[in-house]
């Protein structure tokens, strides 16, 4: 069975939904783990560091927090 290729109309219309679709993924937490995901990597990369490394953590740690709770 063969499918009739889109023409610009239909191809305008999957492009407007997979524009909706991204949106839908990139609202509430998704977004914020987007943001977060960095700077937690960030924070267990700098806790190797002796003596400032654990306190650096818990700061960048404690401002991940503040991002995953920002309400979207």
């Amino acid at each position: 069975m063969k499918y009739a290729p889109l023409k610009k109309g239909g191809a305008a219309i999957i492009q407007t939904a997979l524009l909706f679709i991204l949106i839908l993924l990139l609202s509430g937490c998704v977004l914020t783990k987007i943001v977060t995901v960095p700077m937690r990597l960030g924070a267990a990369v700098i806790s190797i560091v002796p003596v400032a490394g654990n306190s650096a953590h818990d700061a960048i740690d404690e401002a991940a927090e503040t991002v995953d709770e920002v309400p979207l």
